[in-house]
């Protein structure tokens, strides 16, 4: 079976906690390749540590074993480490789409104060709702920890905002 087939089917897998998003189009599937006539799926965690990560390996099996694809493996690979700009054009929309604020495209967004590391969000978040540059952020952290929570103070809707690293 060629790599485009291979691409095909794994456009199935979605990512469980954004399942509008493929792990393609979130940019989680980094490579698919023969070595040595074994199938490698090279996949990239979005946080180390992700707990969707062992859901997102056991559906690439389910879906290649279902395609009668058995001779695979699949390589976690946490470097380079994912960035929200491997996340496609499509995976922003469909985010926006669904009431989530998509990422800006630069990852330049880390201060350092004294031995910690703060995730600086960017001022101009757009509420997905309404467009509104308008909002405030509520939590650092939303639905899940890639997320962080917002409230519009044009339309009056909370929602959260992909962050971008």
């Amino acid at each position: 079976m060629n790599i485009e087939n291979i691409r095909n089917i794994l456009s199935n897998v979605t990512d469980p906690e954004i399942p509008v998003l493929s792990i393609e189009d979130i940019g989680i599937l980094r490579d698919i390749r023969y070595e040595n006539e074994i199938l490698e799926v090279v996949i990239t965690p979005t946080y180390s540590g992700c707990p969707a990560m062992y859901h997102i390996e056991d559906q690439i099996k389910k879906v290649l074993i279902e395609n009668n694809i058995n001779n695979f493996k699949i390589i976690t690979q946490l470097s380079p480490a994912w960035t929200t700009d491997w996340m496609t054009d499509i995976a922003r929309r469909k985010l926006k789409e669904s009431g989530i604020a998509p990422p800006k495209r630069s990852t330049v967004n880390v201060k350092f104060s004294n031995l910690f590391d703060i995730i600086s969000l960017p001022k101009d978040i757009e509420c997905p709702f309404c467009n509104s540059t308008n909002t405030r952020l509520i939590n650092e952290f939303g639905s899940t920890a890639c997320k962080s929570l917002h409230f519009c103070n044009n339309c009056k809707q909370g929602f959260d905002y992909f962050k971008c690293h």
